[in-house]
């Protein structure tokens, strides 16, 4: 059987989600062995900033390109029309189709992420905390991508 154009889209994004996975898990394997405290954060080693940096770029890549490019191929590739839908409905229909544990999940994990992107407290503390967050909901995150692995393969 010859694979629908939406088939192999979506295989192609996935790839790059793979590659994001590869690099995310080496970063939150290598943070773990480091085990940074508060105090080591607010003074960041240039090894450690590589590290850190290297987690957060991989985190969020991986989290927009699964949120904006893998959801709506694999809702294509399903048969099912994402030009109407908004992104929370893309959520939740996958959650009913099993792809995504929760919806709410889901979100819970992109407030997360924005937080730790976007905003900079002053406090050396709260963004140490703020880091802290992340590597669990990239935990997360790959739990997830996990469980779409399973059912693109069985596509």
């Amino acid at each position: 059987m010859t694979p629908t154009p939406e088939l192999l889209a979506m295989q192609q994004i996935h790839a790059v989600c793979l590659g994001h996975v590869e690099a995310l898990t080496d970063a939150l394997q290598d943070m773990q062995t480091r085990a940074l405290n508060p105090e080591e954060y607010a003074n960041l080693s240039k090894a450690d900033r590589r590290l850190v940096d290297q987690f957060a770029y991989r985190y969020t890549r991986l989290q927009d390109d699964l949120g904006a490019r893998l959801i709506p191929a694999v809702l294509n590739a399903l048969g099912e029309d994402v030009r109407s839908m908004s992104a929370v409905d893309r959520f939740g229909r996958l959650e009913q189709l099993g792809w995504l544990p929760s919806a709410d999940q889901w979100l819970a994990l992109r407030q997360v992420r924005n937080q730790f992107a976007h905003e900079y407290p002053d406090s050396s503390v709260e963004r140490f905390e703020r880091l802290q967050m992340a590597t669990e909901a990239a935990r997360q995150l790959l739990s997830i991508v996990e469980l779409f692995n399973q059912k693109i393969q069985a596509i």
